[in-house]
């Protein structure tokens, strides 16, 4: 009896084993159209990539791109800017020598609002060259800086798109008293310094690619505007008068005096994450789209470049060389 049930067990075994291949495909499909739906016959591919196989990453040039016109277009518009800025200064310095104020050309290097005005004409300017290089030949001259440099590029375009906003904001709100100017050399002059600024910046935030500015520059920014009070002081020592009047410890008081300090370091945190945020919003509305010089190695695939605005760092300050 234990012999006859060893036999058939052996034989059930030995027919399953030559059951088991043909069984395969049958499980196998049955399970392919349990789990997910038949695919379509060719069905397009909108990834544009051959099947497994990831799109590149490119990298989007910052500094130099638009969202709107070409690279051509924003290396004139800062061009423009850069003329404009530098023709003001020296046509205002003119006018101070010739009527009678030649000591005012060597003071405005201790307002904070004329420092501010160099800086932005400085940047306009490299910013102009190093987009006119991008649209006729494909890269950047900043390409080519050392990292130090293009580290030091990235500072300067977080110092222009957040002081002019401070200055515009201390300026109306802290300095200026009505009536308008009674001379239009005066009002043209404060319109340039104090108003036209904060339009520079604005541009500078809406139209090129750059990435949000890294947190690391806060205590810069901060650095920065304790060494000019440093220069405040300093001015008044060797030249008897206060850049600002609310600076004056004799007229409002030490306490006053240091309450004013301290809202302008709150206003420049508050105006560097505005602006922070500005930027950021911008790359997520335009989906990190950008116009690409002709001479671009990456325009010879498709006209406009791609990459999501997480992705991408801004390569000056995060990872260099670009």
């Amino acid at each position: 009896m234990m012999a006859a049930f060893t036999r058939k067990r052996q034989w059930r075994r030995s027919n399953f084993r030559l059951c088991y291949p043909t069984l395969l495909p049958f499980l196998y499909f049955s399970f392919v159209h349990r789990v997910s739906p038949t695919p379509r016959q060719n069905a397009p591919n909108t990834t544009n990539y051959p099947l497994q196989r990831q799109p590149p990453n490119r990298p989007k040039p910052p500094f130099r791109n638009l969202l709107a016109p070409p690279p051509s277009i924003l290396a004139a518009l800062r061009a423009l800017i850069a003329l404009y800025i530098f023709t003001t200064i020296f046509i205002f310095w003119g006018w101070n020598g010739t009527h009678g104020n030649a000591a005012v050309i060597g003071q405005s290097f201790s307002f904070f609002t004329w420092l501010t005005y160099w800086g932005i004409g400085f940047y306009m300017l490299f910013a102009a060259i190093h987009t006119a290089c991008y649209a006729r030949t494909g890269r950047s001259l900043l390409d080519r800086w050392p990292r130090g440099f293009r580290i030091l590029h990235s500072l300067l375009y977080t110092t222009i798109t957040t002081y002019p906003f401070l200055v515009t904001i201390v300026f109306w709100v802290l300095l200026f008293s009505p009536p308008w100017y009674g001379e239009t050399f005066l009002g043209w002059q404060n319109i340039s310094q104090h108003a036209l600024n904060s339009l520079y910046a604005l541009l500078e935030i809406i139209l090129p690619t750059t990435a949000p500015h890294p947190f690391i520059a806060i205590p810069l920014l901060l650095l920065i505007l304790l060494l000019y009070l440093c220069i405040a002081y300093i001015t008044h020592h060797t030249e008897g008068f206060y850049p600002y009047s609310f600076l004056d410890i004799g007229r409002h008081g030490s306490g006053i005096v240091t309450g004013y300090c301290f809202g302008v370091l709150a206003a420049v945190l508050v105006i560097f994450f505005i602006t922070w945020a500005l930027i950021y919003l911008r790359r997520r509305l335009t989906h990190g789209k950008i116009k690409r010089s002709r001479r671009d190695p990456l325009c010879a695939q498709d006209a406009f470049g791609s990459v999501s605005s997480r992705g991408v760092q801004s390569s000056e300050m995060k990872n260099a060389p670009v």
